[in-house]
């Protein structure tokens, strides 16, 4: 709820296309692998199979701390707004709104500036252990005190005046259609979320990190011929400095039309061979030549028109029997929003193992694609390897880990894939060799 853009947030992290890995910040450095004896490991042929690391004692304590406080968020986020709701305070919170606005637009847009403060208030322990004391006790961020307080500051101000300027709609539409409102809010999702990967690149993400052209030209040629083998015209690479918070190796598609880019952390180049990055932007190439963005779009709306009409089918006999508790008589009050959020939150958890299960498939796709762009199975699965190690990622999580909380597939599974897809070597047509054309 920190940043709630309404009942748009929790859809905007699908939409925006986190390509590559799951966003966790990794410790510096690789070591080289050793004997039992303590010497250096021959390198391995650049044609072999890569095996899958197994994963290290202080990633499986990540990985279980992790698990842990999955829970802990998911309990702490349905608790605040029940909190707001049954204690009352959301009503109160109202009526100081009204007090201050008077007009009805400008009790909306103030109490939910209060909301925003307030519940970022709550959620500040919480947040400032696990984006700030977590990674560094695990050695995954360089990240200064000032810079998680600035960037924390800037994500209050975007997401308070995105939702300031987006709230005041669902419940004017409740006031003045409170039998179709699911259904006009529901349809201006996929607008909104369209309209928000427009302006990003542009508005949003330069202030939090620089981004600038490629250093690497020599490199920036070899990705924008490949970007021409996979049809994409008037591609772009961007470099971001994402070294001043951390050194993670990431990769990702951003924008749609003219601001579509593909945005390489600067990380990425210092810690992966020139073959492993071209398998990377292989893959974010995939996520556009198969229009993946479009498709995360349509599934976020969906998951919202969802959302909107288990609120309209459950939340009248919430009001009618806990109405006096609240503070409020009718969905339309903008003090119901916890209530709101509240039931949105669940329909979005139960929905949760589809809408990953949709992302992990196309996920999967994407790196079918940089494989048959670029051929290159060695280059790829060693880059996953480093990322395991980089990210301390556990390559075999559980099951229930999978379903409920992983967007990607598990590492191992990446690796398994890139060692044995090779349709080319027995003469079998390409998946989507339709997109990809021959090598000058």
């Amino acid at each position: 709820m920190r940043t709630a853009a309404l009942l748009f947030a929790p859809i905007l992290a699908l939409s925006a296309v986190p390509l590559l890995v799951s966003a966790q910040t990794p410790p510096t450095g690789t070591a080289p692998p050793a004997t039992s004896a303590g010497t250096a490991a021959p390198a391995p042929s650049a044609e072999a199979p890569v095996p899958v690391p197994p994963a290290s004692a202080k990633a499986l304590r990540y990985y279980r701390s992790g698990n842990l406080l999955w829970a802990v968020d998911l309990l702490w986020g349905l608790a605040v707004p029940a909190l707001l709701l049954w204690t009352g305070f959301s009503a109160r919170l109202r009526t100081w709104a009204q007090r201050l606005g008077r007009r009805w637009f400008f009790v909306v847009v103030l109490y939910f500036t209060f909301f925003s403060l307030l519940t970022t208030l709550l959620d500040l322990p919480l947040a400032f252990y696990e984006g700030f004391v977590r990674q560094h006790a695990y050695g995954l961020s360089n990240q200064t005190l000032a810079k998680w307080v600035s960037d924390s500051l800037k994500e209050l101000v975007v997401g308070t005046v995105v939702g300031a300027l987006t709230i005041w709609l669902p419940f004017l539409l409740l006031k003045h259609s409170p039998r179709r409102w699911w259904l006009y809010t529901g349809l201006m999702a996929a607008p909104f979320l369209a309209l928000v990967l427009l302006v990003s690149p542009v508005w949003i993400d330069p202030l939090f990190n620089h981004f600038g052209p490629m250093k690497d030209k020599a490199l920036e040629a070899r990705i924008l011929a490949l970007a021409g083998r996979a049809g994409i015209s008037g591609s772009r690479v961007y470099e971001v400095d994402k070294s001043a918070d951390t050194e993670t190796v990431n990769a990702y598609v951003a924008g749609l039309a003219g601001t579509k880019r593909i945005v390489v952390w600067d990380t990425t180049f210092r810690k992966l061979e020139p073959r492993e990055i071209l398998t990377v932007v292989g893959h974010e190439m995939g996520h556009y030549v198969l229009g993946h963005v479009p498709i995360l779009i349509a599934l976020g709306s969906g998951l919202i028109l969802l959302g909107l009409y288990v609120i309209h089918r459950t939340a009248r006999g919430l009001i009618g029997r806990y109405g006096p508790q609240f503070g409020f008589t009718e969905l339309a009050d903008v003090a119901s929003l916890p209530l709101i959020l509240l039931l949105f939150s669940l329909t979005s958890l139960v929905a949760s193992p589809f809408v990953l299960g949709v992302s992990r498939h196309l996920e999967h796709e994407a790196d079918r694609f940089g494989l048959e762009v670029t051929r290159d199975n060695h280059a790829m699965a060693s880059a996953f390897a480093k990322l395991q190690h980089e990210n301390l990622d556990n390559p075999r999580p559980g099951r229930l880990y999978k379903v409920l909380r992983a967007s990607h597939p598990p590492l191992g599974e990446r690796i398994d894939f890139c060692n044995t897809y090779r349709p080319w070597e027995a003469g079998q047509p390409l998946r989507y060799g339709t997109y990809i054309r021959p090598a000058p």
